[in-house]
C-alpha cells in the first residue's frame, strides 16, 4: 500500500501523556481497590504501549490477556463492520476486566467488544481509553475512565499508527495530509 504524502504535527506530549497514565492508574486501583485479580484487555494493536505503560502503574494483582478487532484496515475511517481478528485466551466468568482502548472514535468496536465481553458473565467491566474522539460517535458509549478528548483529527503514536507506521513515536501527533 502506498501512504498518502503528510506530515505529523505533535498534538499530547510525552510528557502529559506520562503525566495521566499515572493518573489514570491511581483511579482505575481505587476503584478496583477490592479485587482478587483484575484481568487487563488490551484492544490490539493500538493499544499496546498505553497497556503497557498502565499496567506497571497499577497498584493491583493483575492478568493481562488481549484481543484484536477491526474495522479500520488500513484506512483512515471506520468500514463499521467488525471483526475479531484474536479472542482472549482466559475465561472472564466472575472475573473483574478493564479494557484498555487507544481511541474511542465512531463507538462501533468498542461497542462490539463490550457486548461480546458480556456475554461471558464478567464479574465487572469496565473501559480506560487512552483518546476520545466524541465529535466522530455514531454509538452511545463513553469510557469509564479517559486520558484526553480530542477534536476530530487523525492522529498516530504512541501505539496509533495510519497504515502500520508511526507507531513508535512517544507523542500523539495529528496526520496531515499534503496536497
Amino acid at each position: 500500500m502506498v501512504i498518502a504524502p503528510h506530515t505529523i504535527e505533535p498534538m499530547i506530549s510525552a510528557q502529559d501523556i506520562a503525566a495521566r497514565v499515572a493518573q489514570l492508574a491511581t483511579e482505575i486501583t481505587t476503584y478496583f481497590h477490592d479485587t482478587r485479580g483484575l484481568v487487563v484487555v488490551g484492544l490490539l494493536r493500538g493499544s499496546f504501549i498505553f497497556v503497557a505503560d498502565l499496567v506497571r502503574a497499577l497498584d493491583l494483582p493483575i492478568e493481562i490477556d488481549f484481543l484484536e478487532a477491526s474495522s479500520y484496515g488500513d484506512m483512515t475511517n471506520s468500514n463499521r463492520n467488525v471483526r475479531i481478528l484474536k479472542d482472549l485466551r482466559g475465561d472472564i466468568a466472575g472475573r473483574d476486566v478493564l479494557i484498555v482502548e487507544d481511541i474511542v472514535d465512531t463507538g462501533f468496536t468498542l461497542n462490539h467488544v463490550l457486548a461480546l465481553l458480556r456475554t461471558r458473565s464478567p464479574n465487572r467491566l469496565e473501559v480506560c481509553a487512552l483518546l476520545d474522539k466524541p465529535a466522530r460517535r455514531e454509538v452511545d458509549i463513553t469510557a469509564k475512565w479517559t486520558g484526553f478528548t480530542i477534536p476530530d483529527a487523525f492522529v498516530v503514536g504512541y501505539g496509533i499508527d495510519f497504515a502500520q507506521a508511526n507507531r513508535n513515536l512517544p507523542y500523539i501527533g495529528q496526520v496531515r495530509f499534503v496536497p
